[in-house]
């Protein structure tokens, strides 16, 4: 299911912690040309914070990548999407998801819970085209595809992008998030890579997805194998990591989050540095 305002997300925005940003970053990553926030961190059912991103900046989108089906009610989060909906026509894309199960006691089929979960949101009014699926398996990718405007893939290869299009038809919505680390040195890449994905070899719907896409039990085993970390994580020259990312479009997608790992001071640097490489000015 397609929504006309997808395209005014851009080509490519930024997937960062919820809360993590200033104003005055906000406002350089809008003028760069990022076209959306995606909130990570599994934020509350109360999306205020999505408000002062909005009231920050004039046209930037936000997108939650995700809120997280155990810990954040639907009620509530229908009720924060409709005041920011009302006061902010179309710039909030819903993304929901599952989570990791190692960490929710209550955890149970995410399809089924999933589906539950949309059937709640339709229930309180949020449109389907205003919203998005974490989805990796090709049965969630479907759902997505059936029940809202598409899919937010996390921690992906270009390979992955490319299923997922061929599985969820020409018109879905497609955000596969990217990490980018912007250094030459392939040993403090790895590194950094390894420290961020370190909390994800441990998820079973993670590894289960790698194995899906080839790699093997020695490359999902802690700290991960340099082949794993390389398709997961892009770096090298501005260049190099943009034609990584625009595998993802080349693949399907029709925006790419990307997640820069070198620490908060040098989130506007990075972005900076990527933006003519990635045709954004």
């Amino acid at each position: 299911m397609t929504n006309p305002t997808m395209g005014t997300f851009g080509v490519f925005g930024l997937f960062e912690q919820w809360k993590q940003l200033t104003t005055a970053q906000l406002r350089d990553i809008e003028a760069l040309g990022y076209g959306a926030i995606w909130g990570g961190g599994s934020p509350p059912a109360e999306l205020d914070w999505v408000e002062s991103v909005l009231e920050a900046t004039n046209n930037l989108k936000v997108a939650t990548g995700i809120v997280n089906i155990w810990s954040a009610s639907a009620g509530p989060v229908s009720e924060s999407f409709h005041r920011i909906e009302a006061a902010h026509p179309g710039r909030l894309l819903l993304g929901i998801g599952a989570g990791h199960p190692e960490l929710i006691a209550e955890y149970k089929k995410p399809y089924a819970a999933l589906t539950e979960y949309l059937d709640k949101l339709d229930e309180y009014g949020v449109p389907q085209d205003r919203r998005v699926v974490a989805a990796l398996g090709p049965q969630v990718l479907k759902l997505a595809a059936r029940r809202s405007a598409g899919a937010h893939p996390y921690l992906t290869t270009p390979e992955h992008t490319a299923r997922a299009r061929a599985l969820v038809g020409p018109d879905a919505f497609i955000a596969p998030g990217h990490k980018v680390v912007l250094t030459m040195d392939a040993v403090e890449a790895r590194a950094i890579g390894r420290e961020a994905l370190a909390v994800y070899l441990k998820g079973t719907n993670y590894v289960n997805n790698w194995k899906r896409l080839g790699f093997n039990d020695s490359d999902v085993a802690a700290p991960g194998s340099g082949a794993l970390i390389d398709a997961l994580v892009a770096y090298g020259s501005t260049d190099t990591i943009a034609r990584r990312l625009k595998e993802h479009l080349a693949a399907g997608a029709t925006h790419v989050p990307v997640q820069v790992l070198t620490g908060p001071g040098q989130l506007i640097p990075s972005l900076t540095k990527l933006a003519g490489p990635l045709g954004l000015n």
